[in-house]
């Protein structure tokens, strides 16, 4: 008869926590995007009028001081429009889009950019996102924060049920979170400066830690 010794192995205890940390800044700079729409039954025509506005509109910009690097094309696209009228299709036109992003360090200018824009000719200010610009010196802190959060909570852990907590973590788990942003958007600007609330951005860090006890 033949026996099997089988080697008793200690199971691993762990302390499994989630530490989070935060980070609150101010933004420093602004990025909005602008568009131009114009229609028109001549496709030559339509793009014609929508390049003759954007132009004045950029030009109005760069006379706020804006470099001209701090301006960028996003889009630009043409689109025939049908009208279905008794079962058939109607062509009713063309419809242009030109779409520019302007970059704004000043955030206290970001209201007159706007209303320069729409009083020359712009038709939609899509999306304005608050930014900053060294992003990641900050996530640094806030992850700092949630390594020692982790920590103080596998203490708490430990020494509410009286165990020998390891010191060092046998697990590091770094979870990844969307970035900061800040996102308004507008249609149009009214005939007084656009008021926009900068407010602040909280930039965060999650860890998942497992302590060894």
């Amino acid at each position: 008869m033949h026996y099997v010794h089988q080697m008793a192995f200690p199971t691993l205890r762990v302390i499994t926590v989630t530490g989070n940390g935060k980070v609150t800044v101010q933004a420093n700079y602004v990025q909005l995007q602008i568009e131009v729409n114009t229609e028109g039954m001549n496709v030559r025509e339509a793009q014609q009028e929508n390049a003759n506005i954007m132009n004045r509109v950029i030009q109005s910009i760069l006379a706020l001081n804006i470099p001209r690097e701090d301006i960028q094309t996003a889009a630009f696209n043409v689109y025939p429009h049908y009208d279905f009228i008794e079962g058939k299709q109607v062509f009713r036109g063309y419809e242009v889009t030109n779409a520019i992003t302007v970059k704004v360090k000043d955030i206290s200018q970001i209201g007159t950019v706007i209303d320069t824009a729409v009083q020359n000719g712009a038709n939609r200010i899509s999306g304005i996102q608050f930014k900053i610009e060294n992003v990641d010196t900050s996530y640094q802190q806030a992850l700092r924060l949630a390594l020692q959060n982790a920590q103080a909570k596998a203490k708490t852990i430990a020494e509410t049920m009286k165990l020998p907590l390891h010191p060092q973590p046998i697990e590091i788990v770094e979870e990844n979170e969307a970035g900061p942003v800040l996102f308004k958007s507008v249609s149009m600007a009214e005939n007084s400066a656009t008021p926009i609330e900068q407010g602040q951005m909280t930039i965060s860090a999650t860890v998942r830690v497992k302590f060894q006890y």
